[in-house]
């Protein structure tokens, strides 16, 4: 029997172990593979291949029951995922509906997930900006939060070097709050956003209305075509998962790619429970794994872990990993792990008409937008508020077919639609939340979910400088839009819930003073070296920019120094 159980140890021992498949998991897994390392990949939810399980993404609107909605019944069992944008009856089978996996609301917090291989790379937006220098450096220059222990010269060759595989579509445009990247053929502006463009230039200094960067083959090079992926086909229906391959998603790229080393073992349906701490060792040696379907748990091992199951599961299951050497979750001696959770702040948006470009229209379909780069206290505080936003700017002409007549008459009606008199404009804010310790996440003393694992309670909300960024949004873009000679302008607070953001980020910070923060600025744990968070959990601060860029550079940077530290020994 001794001999069984030590066969099955070996059987179940890998170099690393990577939890979670989306986004930062992914990269996680190429890297290590790509560098030698026999790699168990953990994805709590189900498989989904690239290609063969996306079975939406090729039907027609007419081959839907519902024509794209989702019936009353669906949307009033979950009042949570029915509020996001991409839930749809072609996409709902890539969100975990509500009553699935529940968890504690202390404050109200619509928490937004995909579980499955690839997680929610298959649904995201896309949107990929680098950050600049002045984000690295907010927190430091206004004493909230903690300094980062990074800048951004220690991030810039690994944006360039996701950029290059993962292929973003930008224009270089100089401006030294959004630095340039390693960009594809950049989407086109609409005749009205860069008139928009034109009008903002000649008024400010400091704006600028830039078409947006974006995760999309425009013009796939050589690597992008080595990893079976195409151009993109503008269809604009992303979150149903993409056949060509035309937007990055872990399912299209990393994971293939890692598999193609020989290195990777994908395990789906597994639930990670918590992360196994040798005392003796001083190290993590493992996870502990319930099988989702049969409830049986299983030990795996390895010498480097990498947590990337999206920022709040990963606080879920540091705070899960408790030991006699850590009694309040791996790593926490600083007791901050789960605290200062920020997101985004999408509560803010702003509409107008414009009467020009009548002999103009939108024709076709454009994956990508405008996009505004913050400008408010970028080089000094300049306001009442802390920080700043940025802002997605869209415009187009409303359609509307004419439905009269019969037969010739009728089909010549349907094919040339007419169009609305004036243009819609619209933008919304994205706005930096400052981390609180007020803002948290930590386990249930009695709940569990239905693999037994504690359920979160999560408390997290806007605060005073969320209304001022938003009372300042509302004014600014009044005065912009009013200078581009925009009309009938109207803004609108959503008061929209924090989570439908989908840009939770923090509890497992990283920073300069284990006293602080969790992480170092290798994204391992103070106190457990060999033990690595890379996705939205490591973040110190949000700054205004689209995060999961960050995170792949984040992930490609740690996992080349934890291979370079196995190897001399030091993990």
């Amino acid at each position: 029997m001794s001999n069984f159980n030590i066969d099955s140890k070996k059987n179940q021992t890998y170099d690393a172990i990577v939890i979670g498949s989306g986004i930062s998991g992914g990269w996680a897994a190429k890297e290590l593979t790509g560098k030698g390392l026999r790699t168990l990949v953990l994805e709590r939810g189900r498989e989904v291949k690239h290609v063969t399980d996306y079975p939406t993404t090729m039907k027609q609107p007419w081959e839907f029951e519902h024509r794209g909605q989702l019936p009353k019944e669906i949307i009033d069992a979950n009042p949570i995922v029915s509020k996001c944008y991409a839930f749809y009856e072609g996409s709902e089978h890539f969100f975990v509906k509500d009553a699935e996996h529940p968890y504690v609301q202390e404050k109200p917090f619509d928490w937004i997930r995909g579980y499955q291989t690839g997680g929610k790379s298959l649904m995201w937006a896309r949107q990929t900006q680098r950050w600049s220098e002045f984000d690295f450096e907010g927190p430091a220059r206004d004493g909230f939060a903690v300094d980062w222990p990074i800048r951004y010269a220690d991030l810039a060759p690994w944006y360039s070097y996701v950029e290059k595989f993962a292929g973003i579509a930008g224009n270089k445009d100089g401006l030294p709050n959004l630095p340039d990247g390693e960009f594809l053929p950049p989407h086109e502006m609409t005749c009205v956003d860069k008139h928009f463009s034109k009008e903002v230039a000649k008024h400010y200094n400091d704006r600028h209305i830039i078409i947006g960067r974006a995760a999309h083959l425009t013009k796939p090079n050589k690597i992008h075509y080595d990893q079976g992926r195409g151009t993109c086909q503008n269809r604009t229906i992303c979150e149903r998962g993409c056949p060509f391959g035309g937007y990055f998603s872990s399912n299209s790229s990393t994971l293939p790619w890692a598999a193609k080393t020989g290195k990777m073992t994908l395990r789906p349906h597994s639930v990670v429970h918590s992360i196994i701490y040798d005392e003796q060792k001083k190290k993590a040696t493992g996870v502990r794994v319930i099988d989702a379907n049969t409830k049986q748990m299983t030990e795996y091992y390895a010498r480097i872990i990498f947590v990337n199951a999206a920022a709040i599961n990963s606080n879920l299951i540091l705070l899960n990993s408790t030991s006699n050497r850590f009694p309040n979750g791996l790593g926490n001696d600083s007791g901050v792990l789960g605290k200062y959770i920020a997101f985004h702040n999408y509560r803010a948006t702003i509409h107008a008409e414009y009467e020009g470009f009548l002999d103009s229209t939108t024709d076709g379909k454009n994956p990508n937008a405008a996009y505004v780069p913050r400008f408010r206290n970028v080089y000094k505080q300049e306001t009442d508020f802390l920080r700043g936003y940025a802002a997605g700017f869209y415009s187009n002409r409303y359609q509307y077919e004419d439905r009269n007549g019969l037969g010739e008459d009728l089909k010549k009606n349907l094919l040339n639609p007419k169009y609305s008199g004036a243009w819609s404009v619209n933008s919304h804010m994205m706005g930096e939340t400052i981390p609180k310790e007020s803002n948290y996440v930590k386990l249930d003393k009695t709940l569990v979910d239905p693999w037994g694992v504690p359920q979160l309670r999560i408390n997290v909300d806007y605060d005073d400088n969320d209304v001022k960024m938003t009372k300042d949004f509302f004014e600014q873009f009044k005065e912009m839009f009013t200078k581009a000679g925009f009309t009938n302008i109207q803004t609108h607070d959503t008061n929209r819930t924090p989570g439908l953001d989908i840009h939770e980020m923090g509890g497992a910070r990283m920073g300069k003073d284990p006293k602080t923060s969790i992480l170092n600025k290798w994204n391992a744990l103070h106190q457990c070296k060999n033990v690595f968070v890379t996705d939205g959990a490591s973040m110190t601060s949000t700054s205004t920019q689209n995060p999961s860029l960050t995170y792949m550079a984040l992930t490609a940077r740690a996992a080349d120094y934890a291979v370079k530290e196995m190897r001399k020994g030091n993990l």
